[in-house]
């Protein structure tokens, strides 16, 4: 008898906020593997912001997954049958054309291997030592560049990525002030991450506490949020101050565009802004990890998971990302670990 497998299947583009309906969770019989494919069973999904917009029939720097289509997302799973070269069973590994579902049939091409960290437990390659850190180390260091003393700011500076990124440029010198939801999460950054200053942006008016806590200015924003706390940064930039764009979350499940800055202070404060994606930096994974790792080691670098069990659950775990329900790096478990 065939095993089966279940998948998320996006049945219609969401309108504002995902419902009922948008995605259906089918079963199906797993079919066979070809010649140059192997089955990855499951065993951490990951869910991020992207995940919401990859459902919009929009531009994107991956295409829109098709209606009928299982949903796109990154996964660290276990090779159960090959009938590749380059993969026994048994291999722990990474790939995003399996989705969201129990298993994957992939070929050997879109799968990575996944090196365990000494020390550090899997997860870890899903987050500070996997794409998560790389988009917040790479964003810091390689598009703000900061030098000592400068004062960065970093929205949604409690997530997987904001954690990472203000943490790393703390080791590089810089100031850095976290704008975060709660006291809760802006005491985790103060008290445990090592933040100059948080601000919790749903008890205070971001720009006031802005003036307070940066009387000078800012030179950095490592930006997650987009919207009114964009634009609250964006009128305190110093002249010459550089912008990394990661992500704009406050229009993934808006149906209409937030607020914009005025954008002719590009020119009167002879702004830097760039946009980024951590695909631009996969060729580049070792620096992170040689930079990194030692900081882990050393407990410089602190980092945090929020684990929920099971694929069924997956929609409702992903609002989590706007709800803001959740501290660090937002993971699925859909099965267990290998031993």
């Amino acid at each position: 008898m065939s095993r089966m497998n279940r998948q998320w299947v996006l049945r219609q583009r969401p309108k504002g906020e995902i419902q009922d309906g948008d995605l259906e969770l089918v079963s199906s019989p797993i079919p066979d593997i070809r010649d140059g494919e192997v089955l990855i069973r499951t065993v951490y999904l990951s869910l991020d912001p992207t995940n919401r917009t990859w459902m919009n029939d929009s531009e994107g720097y991956l295409p829109p997954v098709g209606l009928g289509d299982v949903m796109r997302g990154l996964t660290l799973g276990v090779v159960e049958a090959s009938k590749s070269t380059r993969w026994a069973v048994g291999d722990i590994v990474s790939t995003a054309a399996g989705g969201w579902a129990d298993y994957g049939v992939v070929n050997e091409a879109a799968v990575s291997r996944v090196h365990r960290a000494p020390g550090l437990p899997l997860t870890a390659n899903m987050s500070v030592m996997g794409m998560t850190g790389m988009t917040a180390y790479f964003g810091v260091t390689d598009v703000l560049r900061p030098q000592p003393g400068q004062t960065m700011v970093i929205s949604a500076a409690a997530g997987a990525v904001g954690s990472i990124a203000g943490q790393v440029a703390r080791q590089k010198g810089a100031r850095v002030i976290g704008i975060a939801g709660g006291p809760k999460k802006c005491a985790w950054l103060t008290d445990e991450l090592g933040f100059d200053a948080a601000i919790d942006y749903k008890n205070e008016d971001v720009g006031a506490a802005l003036d307070r806590l940066a009387p000078d200015g800012v030179d950095l924003n490592f930006e997650n949020v987009g919207g009114d706390i964009m634009i609250a940064v964006w009128n305190r930039l110093n002249i010459g101050a550089r912008m990394a764009v990661c992500g704009l979350v406050s229009a993934y499940n808006a149906t209409q565009m937030p607020p914009s800055p005025n954008f002719s202070r590009l020119i009167t404060h002879r702004l830097h802004v760039q946009g980024f994606l951590v695909l631009d930096y996969q060729s580049r994974a070792r620096e992170m990890v040689a930079e990194m790792g030692p900081w882990l080691a050393s407990g410089q670098v602190k980092w945090k998971v929020h684990v929920d069990d099971g694929l069924e659950g997956a929609l409702t775990s992903l609002n989590r990302l706007f709800t803001g329900d959740h501290d660090g790096k937002l993971l699925v478990r859909v099965s267990e670990e290998p031993a």
